[in-house]
C-alpha cells in the first residue's frame, strides 16, 4: 500500500490534544451502486427462509424422532456412553433449531433437557418420567404445530419443565458445589 505523503496529512491543534486526519484511501476503490442496484442481504435471506418455512416443521419432526429413538434405546438398554451422548445431541440439536424453525417454548423444554443429561452424577437414578415429560411435550409442542407460542399451554409446561428439573438438580448435586454452581446460576426462563 503506498504511504500517504507529509502534506497529505491534516493536523487540527486544539487546547488540549491534536486531531490527525488521513486522507481515506479506499475511496480510490469503491464504486457507487444508486440505490436502486443495491444488494439487500438481509433480504434476501428472510426470503431464503420463507422459502424453507414450508419444511420446517418436517425438519423438527425427524429430530423429534431422532430424540424419541435415543430415548427408546435407553429405556431398552439403559445408559452408556453411546446411548447418553446421542440422547444429548438430540436435545442439543432440537433447542439451537427449534426457535429458528417457530417452536420457542421446545427450544427451552430441550435445554433443560440437555440440563438433566450434563448435570445429573448418575443418569440411571434419574427418573425416567423426567425424561419422558421432556420428550413428550417437546413431540407434543411440534406434532401440535404450536408455532410460535401461539398456545400458552407450551410456554407454561416449558417453565414448569425447568422448574421440575432445577429442583431435581439442585437436590442431586446438593453435595457436588461445582455442579450446584452452574445449575443455580440465573439464566432465562420465559415466562419469568
Amino acid at each position: 500500500m503506498a504511504k500517504n505523503s507529509a502534506k497529505d496529512i491534516e493536523v487540527k491543534a486544539f487546547a488540549t490534544h491534536h486531531v490527525i486526519t488521513q486522507p481515506n484511501p479506499l475511496r480510490k476503490v469503491l464504486r457507487r451502486v444508486e440505490a436502486k442496484d443495491m444488494d439487500d442481504p438481509v433480504g434476501r435471506a428472510e426470503q431464503a427462509l420463507a422459502g424453507l418455512s414450508g419444511e420446517f416443521t418436517d425438519w423438527m419432526a425427524s429430530e423429534v424422532d431422532r430424540l424419541s429413538a435415543a430415548w427408546a434405546a435407553i429405556q431398552q438398554d439403559g445408559f452408556d456412553d453411546d446411548r447418553r451422548g446421542e440422547l444429548f445431541r438430540a436435545a442439543h440439536d432440537i433447542k439451537g433449531d427449534a426457535a429458528t424453525f417457530g417452536f420457542p417454548s421446545a427450544a427451552v423444554i430441550a435445554e433443560s433437557l440437555c440440563r438433566v443429561i450434563e448435570h445429573a452424577p448418575d443418569l440411571a437414578k434419574v427418573p425416567a418420567e423426567l425424561f419422558s415429560h421432556h420428550i413428550n411435550a417437546i413431540t407434543a409442542i411440534v406434532h401440535e404445530n404450536t408455532k410460535l407460542d401461539s398456545l400458552t399451554v407450551s410456554s407454561e409446561l416449558s417453565r414448569r419443565l425447568r422448574k421440575v428439573a432445577d429442583e431435581y438438580l439442585a437436590h442431586v448435586n446438593r453435595d457436588r458445589p461445582e455442579h450446584l454452581e452452574a445449575i443455580l446460576a440465573p439464566s432465562i426462563v420465559p415466562g419469568e
